[in-house]
C-alpha cells in the first residue's frame, strides 16, 4: 500500500472580482502578484512570507513572438547543416546559389538578433 505525501500548502480559496475591481487590485498591487497583495491586505503583519519567483519581465512580447515566427519560417538550421556537411566532406562549392544561401541565413540570424535586442531593451548597449 502506498502512502500519500501530505500537501505542503492547504487548498486554495477562490474569490471572483469584476474586471474593474481586478484592475484596481492590479494597480494597487504595484507589481506584486495579486495573491501576495491580497494576502498582505487581509492578514497584514501576520502574513507568512512566500518565496519570490525570479521573474524577468519581458518588455515586448510581440517582438519576441516575431522572432519565433522568423525562426519557424526560416530554413536556417537545414541550410547551415547542409553547408556544414558539404564543408566536412570537402565538396562545398562556392557557387552563386551557395553564396545566396549563406547570405540569406546571415540576414535571418541578424534580423532575429536585432529583434531580440529590441525586445530585451538592450538597444543602447554594446551587444557584439
Amino acid at each position: 500500500m502506498s502512502r500519500k505525501k501530505p500537501n505542503s500548502y492547504p487548498s486554495p480559496v477562490s474569490v471572483r472580482f469584476t474586471p474593474e475591481e481586478r484592475a484596481l487590485l492590479e494597480k494597487a498591487a504595484n507589481g506584486r502578484t495579486l495573491s501576495a497583495f491580497i494576502r498582505g491586505q487581509v492578514l497584514a503583519e501576520n502574513a507568512a512570507r512566500r518565496k519570490i519567483r525570479n521573474r524577468m519581465p519581458v518588455e515586448n512580447e510581440r517582438e519576441l513572438g516575431r522572432v519565433l515566427g522568423l525562426l519557424g519560417r526560416s530554413r536556417i538550421a537545414n541550410n547551415l547543416n547542409q553547408l556544414a556537411k558539404d564543408a566536412n566532406c570537402g565538396v562545398l562549392i562556392m557557387d552563386p546559389e551557395t553564396r545566396q544561401q549563406i547570405e540569406e541565413a546571415y540576414a535571418h540570424v541578424k534580423s532575429m538578433r536585432d529583434c531580440l535586442i529590441r525586445a530585451l531593451g538592450l538597444l543602447g548597449e554594446n551587444c557584439r
